[in-house]
């Protein structure tokens, strides 16, 4: 009977580990990326999971005899020396002493992907074509530093005691309660598709005390908009026994610091190759919604429209306005009308009109919800009540507040959205790996 040795090396040298191999014959596997046709020698230019390596073929090196197998596309396995590259410092090279091809392209590609940059091609072509196009270096190093981010918000979070959680993505209610959200047919039943790990969140709080969630939601929403997907990707956490809404705040102030400097230290080609500036983080401003709004009037001489919300031009001002008095790219704002927030937002006791609640920005627009929620059974009935909810269609919800919770709140951050920001994008597809919104489905 033949065992499996749990053994997942692919038994080749990763591009790092060169500096340790310098002179000696080696192997590697990848993509070849690119040829390049020179007097007497080629450069064959293979890419590898995370680099791009530079091979050098030339009859001197070996007997070895480049044919018409080897071309842009393949996939090969190929053996050689490691030597320092003569014309980059710190940069090494293979000599080619043997490719072994190991699957062949049947087309060429639809387009160029081997420059730096997918110059001059729109993003619906960008995105029609995306299992070729995220070949590209650059393209495929987004995801890259948004991995780093998810990675980060994970690993800040779980040293911190809370307990990672999954929950479903069918649901018999909308979390906001609201119409925007999709409808199944589930075996004859009408069921939705989860705006939000909301209700889910706040039950496993007397469980667990603090837990979180990197998932898929899903907003109904007629957008066609540069900042709005219908699928996108939500990091989710709650946390119990809090003393106030500035708990959570802290703590996604810590989370963030977390994921920059993890962004730095083990995300850096990545960095470097997108030319990212990562936001320092100290302290992070705040400012409540009303006094937010007499900034805008008085700094920015704006007339106020709408003193529920913020219009996208209102927080590019307020973003402005942070990097000028704080030199920070992010802001929280605070206190956010009741009537603009969701039914479980905690109101202020000192004023009721308002809500314990906030949003952070980042460099002028809104990347997370969060704030208080009402743990008190009562308490929740009667704003459910106030808004001509029915209770009873959200029993299960409520059993967690009967049967006891903590004070406790948290908040949900929007992936795609800090990766378009950090990345300095103009649309938000940009910075999802296959999006969803209203005209696409596909890849």
């Amino acid at each position: 009977m033949e065992k499996i040795d749990g053994n997942i090396s692919n038994g080749c040298i990763e591009y790092r580990d060169f500096p340790l191999y310098v002179n000696q014959v080696i192997s590697i596997k990848g993509m070849i990326h690119r040829i390049r046709e020179m007097t007497g020698f080629s450069f064959v230019i293979i890419r590898t999971a995370r680099d791009v390596v530079q091979c050098v073929y030339s009859p001197d090196f070996s007997a070895y005899r480049m044919d018409e197998r080897v071309v842009e596309g393949c996939a090969v396995k190929i053996s050689g020396k490691v030597v320092k590259d003569e014309t980059r410092e710190d940069r090494f090279e293979l000599q080619i002493h043997g490719i072994e091809v190991l699957s062949s392209p049947a087309e060429q590609m639809p387009i160029v992907i081997n420059k730096k940059q997918l110059d001059n091609i729109p993003l619906d072509l960008n995105l029609n074509l995306r299992p070729v196009t995220l070949r590209n270096p650059k393209e495929r190093a987004v995801f890259k530093i948004q991995e780093g981010i998810a990675r980060g918000f994970r690993e800040f979070l779980l040293s911190q005691g809370f307990t990672e959680i999954r929950t479903p993505k069918i649901n018999a209610q909308g979390a906001e309660g609201g119409a925007n959200i999709f409808k199944l047919d589930y075996f004859g039943k009408s069921v939705f598709l989860a705006q939000s790990p909301q209700f889910y969140k706040q039950m496993l709080v007397p469980i667990y005390e603090r837990v979180f969630e990197v998932g898929p939601v899903f907003r109904a929403e007629h957008h066609d908009t540069s900042r709005h997907l219908n699928e996108y990707i939500s990091m989710d956490f709650e946390m119990g026994f809090i003393d106030s809404f500035y708990d959570i705040m802290n703590m996604e102030t810590g989370t963030l610091l977390y994921i920059m400097d993890l962004l730095q230290r083990e995300y850096a080609p990545e960095v470097a190759l997108l030319n990212v500036s990562l936001p320092q983080i100290d302290q992070i401003p705040v400012v409540k919604f009303m006094d937010a709004k007499e900034i805008i009037t008085k700094k920015f001489k704006k007339k106020i429209t709408d003193y529920r919300d913020f219009e996208p031009e209102e927080e590019q001002l307020l973003g402005k306005w942070a990097k000028q008095e704080f030199n920070s790219d992010f802001l929280f704002v605070t206190h956010y009308p009741s009537e603009k927030r969701p039914f479980y937002a905690m109101d202020d006791p000192a004023d009721p009109t308002y809500t314990l609640s906030f949003d952070l920005l980042f460099r002028g627009i809104e990347i997370t919800t969060g704030g208080q929620r009402i743990h008190d059974y009562h308490q929740q009935i009667a704003k459910m009540m106030a808004r001509n909810m029915n209770p009873a269609d959200f029993e299960s919800y409520l059993m967690a507040h009967k049967y006891g919770m903590p004070p406790h709140g948290g908040l949900g951050l929007g992936l795609e959205r800090i990766t378009m920001h950090l990345l300095g994008f103009k649309n938000v597809r940009s910075a999802s790996m296959f999006p969803r919104d209203i005209n696409r489905v596909t890849p």
